[in-house]
């Protein structure tokens, strides 16, 4: 999420404090990893939010050295690798601030993109504190926006990207489902959570369809993440976190090595 975003979101929980919340790859078969190099792109599912350890020259970005992208550089040693994923961005912010990496010799990209286009932060603020319809008519925006501006958006990221990186090989990682339903557990109702589920899918839905038609990988962590959504007995998402509410709804460094990492390795 945007920082300056989140300080909305940090009132309004405030004020709800009551609500006591609780909290495999589908992907082209990867034939090597790199050996060129690697540039990270995308939010702060990519720099690794909610995971700790941040770097502290990335300042407002939060990129950690527990976030996947970190973690596969140290693993695989590409010839050079170029952190620049940044919480809160959204496809302009890429298009912006990003792209400066990339080039010929590059061989592998990975991004997460289109949640905050598509108003993370104000779903879930408006799902916190207020009643189920306000949640559903708010998320019903989103998958609006999602189903007739979004696309476009990434076509115009994804299309920069492969301009600038002929030779790379693209993966796009989605989002995972974040709660656990069925289960005994405090805060929004079992109606929120699964319209929030739901919707998740379908940003997913959405940005693998793209991914698909420019010829880049889509990697799915809703695999990896099952079992270790919110209401789950471990978790590997936020909820909402008191101590750093900007992590709220973010993966741990769990979610980052245990989630996010397998599937960009199976697709790298």
């Amino acid at each position: 999420m945007r920082r300056s975003r989140l300080t909305g979101l940090v009132t309004s929980l405030l004020l709800a404090a009551g609500l006591g919340l609780t909290g495999a790859a589908s992907a082209q078969a990867s034939p090597t990893a790199a050996t060129g190099g690697y540039v990270a792109l995308g939010d702060s599912y990519s720099s690794g939010v909610g995971s700790g350890s941040y770097i502290s020259s990335s300042g407002d970005c939060s990129r950690s050295t527990k976030a996947y992208p970190y973690l596969w550089n140290a693993a695989h040693s590409p010839s050079s690798f170029a952190f620049n994923a940044c919480s809160g961005a959204r496809t302009d912010d890429v298009l912006a601030n990003q792209l400066g990496s990339l080039n010929s010799s590059t061989s592998l990209v990975s991004i997460t993109i289109g949640g905050n286009d598509a108003g993370f932060a104000d779903v879930m603020t408006t799902c916190v504190i207020q009643s189920d319809s306000a949640c559903l008519s708010k998320i019903n925006t989103a998958r609006s926006y999602v189903a007739n501006t979004l696309p476009g958006k990434l076509d115009t990221v994804y299309n920069a990207i492969s301009a600038k990186a002929p030779s790379a090989r693209v993966v796009v990682i989605g989002y995972p489902r974040f709660y656990l339903l069925g289960q005994t557990c405090l805060g929004l109702s079992e109606t929120k959570r699964s319209a929030i589920n739901d919707a998740s899918d379908y940003l997913d839905a959405t940005v693998k369809t793209r991914a698909s038609a420019h010829n880049f990988a889509f990697g799915d962590v809703r695999t990896t993440f099952s079992g270790h959504e919110i209401c789950s007995s471990n978790s590997w998402l936020h909820s909402v976190n008191w101590l750093s509410i900007g992590e709220s709804y973010h993966p741990t460094a769990a979610g980052q090595s245990g989630g996010y990492l397998p599937v960009f390795t199976n697709a790298a």
